[in-house]
C-alpha cells in the first residue's frame, strides 16, 4: 500500500497540518488505524495537559515537587534476615524481601 502526504484539520486549534507518508506508516507499524485528530503542538499540550504537568498559562513545568518522598517503613527481610525499609506498610501474611533478594528472587522466575 502506498501512502501519500495528507493535509489534515487539527481538532483542538483548526490550523491545518501534515501528516506525513513517513508518520503514516510508523503509526501503521504501532498498529494504529485512524489519523491523528491534533497537531503536534495541540498533541504534546493534551498529553502534558493529561498528566498534570501543565499550568494554567500553558507552560510546561515538569513532575518534580521536591516534596515527593514516600513513608518508607521498616521490615526484616524473610530471606537474608537483614532489616530493610519498605515503601509500603509490610502485611505480616505476606513474605517482605529486601531489594537484593527480591531481585535475586524475581530473576530465577
Amino acid at each position: 500500500m502506498t501512502v501519500k502526504d495528507q493535509t489534515l484539520q487539527c481538532y483542538d486549534c483548526d490550523s491545518e497540518f501534515t501528516f506525513t507518508a513517513a508518520e503514516q506508516e510508523q503509526f501503521l507499524a504501532m498498529g494504529y488505524t485512524n489519523s491523528p485528530k491534533r497537531c503536534v503542538s495541540c498533541r504534546q499540550k493534551r498529553k502534558a495537559k493529561q498528566a498534570g504537568k501543565l499550568q494554567p498559562n500553558g507552560r510546561n513545568t515538569g513532575n518534580y515537587s521536591g516534596n515527593t518522598r514516600k513513608e518508607m517503613f521498616s521490615a526484616v527481610c524473610v530471606e537474608c534476615k537483614k532489616e530493610t525499609m519498605v515503601p509500603f506498610k509490610p502485611n505480616p501474611d505476606k513474605p517482605v524481601y529486601c531489594g537484593m533478594c527480591y531481585y535475586k528472587i524475581k530473576d530465577n522466575r
